[in-house]
């Protein structure tokens, strides 16, 4: 397993990935038209060119894991860490997201999540998160916003 940058090209792997890895949050929200199953390839392509992606292959070069972030001021935003659910609780949702920290160090990080996704709030959490806001999108649909400081 090899954690790299993504490439533009590598866009389209990434989406269908993201898809698969989005059902699980779909079926918890009882929402399947949820912004990370409804993106569209033209929509990846300006978050690609706005920010960083990293992408996990596997030793056959499939895309397994993926996550990306944006820079503000002085906080990464990161958004979508997904991991193919056949590789799920194998750690590379940890590597992915203390890799984008190492290569683009900032003095603040900051992710959402949904209230429902407990799973992934107790990962960013372990990884030295904080829940410092919540959200209310709608009467089924809170985010949990976490973020994590550093002296850099």
């Amino acid at each position: 397993m090899t954690i790299v940058s993504a490439d533009q090209q590598d866009l389209q792997e990434i989406l269908d990935l993201q898809y698969l890895a989005y059902q699980s949050e779909a079926k918890l929200l009882d929402n399947f038209f949820i912004p990370p199953l409804t993106q569209t390839l033209p929509e990846a392509q300006q978050e690609y060119e706005k920010g960083y992606f990293l992408k996990t292959v596997n030793e056959d070069s499939i895309i397994i894991g993926s996550v990306r972030a944006y820079s503000q001021n002085d906080t990464l935003y990161i958004g979508k860490l997904i991991v193919h659910p056949d590789f799920q609780g194998h750690g590379i949702g940890t590597k992915l997201l203390s890799e984008m920290e190492r290569k683009y160090p900032h003095k603040r990080y900051e992710l959402f999540t949904s209230s429902k996704s407990t799973r992934n709030i107790k990962l960013y959490e372990r990884l030295g998160y904080s829940v410092f806001k919540k959200e209310c999108i709608s009467d089924e649909l809170i985010f949990t916003y976490l973020c994590k400081q550093t002296n850099e």
